[in-house]
């Protein structure tokens, strides 16, 4: 006997009318969230969604992106700015494409909840210069850094030594400026394998900074001490001066003698 026939003979039509309503929501609360897709956009289900939103005037990432989403194509656009968490809803993304924007920061945490499931990160031709330490943490995908204004410096060879950079774009990376003029226009990776330490680099740098931080302080105290001893030296001067100036103890002494014997 089926289920209608069921709800039928046995059970009372409120009861079967709820649970139609039940089982009616729950199929759209479901669904119908996993399969929407923003209008700007265009998707596609390919066991997963394959949301194209190439070269729609985008500013910023949609929010309402389907949470089944396993391919997003963002370039194109003029995305300045990856936040914090921005991809966290979408699990199951394995491409990820922000290629040819104008984006010129990314927050540290921007793939967190996507970063073991990623495998393939685009983010060539921005304005990216820098990148925070921890922005690719527990990131297994293949990242495309190419043709980005570069600064060459210590943190920037803290971000790259854990990642794997995609090996038909890595000689793209190149130094756009540096902490050492010599490498501009060089590729980053050729650079660091040659041997060149920027963080060493910049700990000279700091240690140069704080020698001549130190001795300006010194300088300023020295001069401080010289000021005061002069100073003190002329209002001992002075005070001598001021001491001379006064009838002695020994003429006074006399005079009043001399008053007390004519009296």
């Amino acid at each position: 006997m089926g289920a209608s026939q069921r709800c039928r003979s046995s059970i009372k039509p409120p009861s079967c009318a709820f649970l139609f309503s039940v089982g009616t929501l729950w199929l759209l609360s479901t669904v119908m969230p996993a399969r929407a897709c923003p209008k700007i956009c265009h998707c596609t289900d390919r066991n997963g969604m394959v949301v194209q939103c190439t070269s729609r005037n985008l500013e910023s990432i949609p929010s309402d992106l389907p949470k089944d989403t396993v391919v997003l194509l963002l370039s194109s656009n003029r995305i300045k700015r990856v936040a914090k968490e921005a991809f966290t809803d979408l699990r199951r993304l394995r491409e990820l494409d922000l290629s040819h924007n104008a984006i010129e920061s990314v927050e540290a945490g921007a793939f967190q909840g996507i970063s073991e499931g990623l495998r393939t990160l685009d983010l060539s031709n921005n304005h990216l210069s820098g990148l925070p330490k921890d922005t690719f943490a527990k990131l297994h995908a293949r990242v495309r850094l190419s043709h980005n204004p570069w600064h060459c410096e210590c943190s920037l060879q803290e971000v790259l030594r854990e990642l794997r950079l995609d090996p038909e774009t890595v000689n793209e990376v190149s130094c756009y400026t540096s902490v050492q003029e010599e490498y501009v226009g060089q590729p980053v990776i050729q650079v660091l394998d040659s041997g060149i330490n920027f963080c060493n680099f910049h700990h000279k740098t700091t240690d140069v900074a704080m020698f001549v931080a130190m001795f300006c302080w010194f300088s300023m105290v020295t001069a401080y001490i010289i000021y005061y001893i002069k100073h003190n030296q002329e209002d001992a001067r002075r005070h001598m001066e001021y001491l001379k100036s006064l009838p002695s103890t020994s003429h006074i002494s006399k005079d009043y003698d001399t008053a007390s014997s004519v009296l």
